[in-house]
């Protein structure tokens, strides 16, 4: 009875270890983590079928980890063809009426469970001084969705049926895991993500936004803002249809995220209905205007529209304090309608035209003083 209840604090371990994890990769390494020390293992590892591309791709490694083995490997992944038990052991149980269950193999050959396909992991056994594992198959939607390994070291007491039988327990459990953290993943996603062009939304703009200036203010880093307002885009929509405003939109968006790339961590969004931006987090100003240039270029030669008008702030440049996101976001916001009040075929950056800037001027004034009487977008 003291076994059980053992095993039952096991399994609620790697449940609540897996329900608390913020991100994927915590969750994996939760579960490989809690199975390895569920069943006194040395080493774990999570492992995902890739049917698409026909191969078991490692996702985490915990434990006594060897040379060529990373916590979350780039790289680590198996033709199937090698472990072919998961496309046709597995399924020659589902097929008959039976569960997937695990099974254990050990440096000198199968173990409980009678793997049958065993070559491969046996010498992997070997190679990394390991004298036995306990394989279980991990099912979600009644389709093999990849594998929990664990395994101890050469000399150690090897896996028997009853291990085999509560990794069968504990890989359920992970599936379970697994599927609450990708339907949690994904509704993160589409509350952060704009569901036109795939771009990142406002709500995730003013978050990281948020956090850049305070990484700002205590550290010194660079952040810069580039906003854009896609001209033309009303004019297709009267004329064409907004399907082909649509694809204007996505068109664009696609322009955006090609430019953000130039620069190493940029957040690519947008705002809603024809307003987009750039979010440089470390860049110099210098090196964000010249991709905000490069931007214009671009969108001026797309088929439909009439190109972008364009609007930089950054922190580098001669500002001010920039103690809050609302006042960076002004600044862009006022530089990007200079820009399209004059017809700037390429951005306005804001603090360089001296002393009494005019889009400086512009975006500290009391909205109800300014001239252009410009109504600044949402809550910043």
């Amino acid at each position: 009875m003291g076994g059980d209840d053992v095993r039952l604090r096991a399994v609620v371990g790697l449940a609540q270890g897996m329900a608390a994890a913020h991100a994927p990769r915590e969750s994996w390494r939760a579960a490989a983590a809690g199975a390895c020390r569920a069943l006194g293992g040395s080493f774990a590892a999570l492992s995902v079928w890739e049917r698409e591309l026909g191969r078991l791709r490692v996702l985490a490694n915990v434990g006594e980890r060897a040379r060529d083995e990373e916590e979350f490997p780039e790289d680590e992944a198996y033709p199937v063809h090698q472990f072919p038990e998961i496309t046709e052991f597995l399924h020659e149980r589902w097929v008959g009426g039976g569960g997937p269950n695990a099974w254990v193999e050990t440096a000198d050959g199968p173990a409980a469970g009678h793997a049958e396909y065993c070559h491969q992991r046996v010498a992997a056994l070997r190679r990394r001084g390991r004298g036995c594992c306990v394989v279980a198959p991990i099912v979600m939607h009644g389709r093999a969705w990849g594998e929990l390994y664990v395994a101890r070291p050469a000399g150690a007491p090897v896996f028997d049926r009853a291990d085999a039988d509560f990794a069968t327990v504990l890989a359920s459990v992970v599936a379970a895991g697994i599927a609450q953290t990708e339907r949690l993943e994904e509704a993160r996603r589409l509350a952060f993500t704009d569901a036109l062009t795939g771009l990142a939304n406002r709500r995730a703009v003013d978050m990281r936004l948020d956090e850049a200036i305070e990484r700002h203010r205590a550290e010194g880093v660079v952040v810069s803002l580039v906003v854009c307002d896609l001209n033309g885009l009303k004019r297709v929509n009267d004329t064409r249809g907004h399907a082909v405003g649509d694809r204007l939109l996505e068109r664009f968006g696609s322009v955006l995220s090609l430019c953000g790339a130039m620069l190493p961590g940029t957040l690519a969004a947008r705002l809603g209905g024809d307003e987009f931006c750039l979010l440089a987090v470390g860049p110099a100003a210098d090196e964000v205007v010249r991709v905000a240039d490069e931007l214009c270029r671009r969108a001026g030669e797309l088929e439909l529209g009439e190109g972008v008008a364009c609007g930089v702030a950054s922190t580098e440049d001669p500002l001010g304090p920039v103690r809050s996101a609302r006042r960076l976001f002004r600044l862009a916001d006022a530089a990007q309608y200079r820009a399209k009040a004059v017809r700037s075929a390429k951005p306005v950056v804001a603090g360089r035209e001296g002393p009494d800037d005019p889009v400086v001027r512009l975006a500290d004034a009391p909205p109800s003083a300014a001239a252009e009487r410009r109504r600044f977008r949402g809550r910043r």
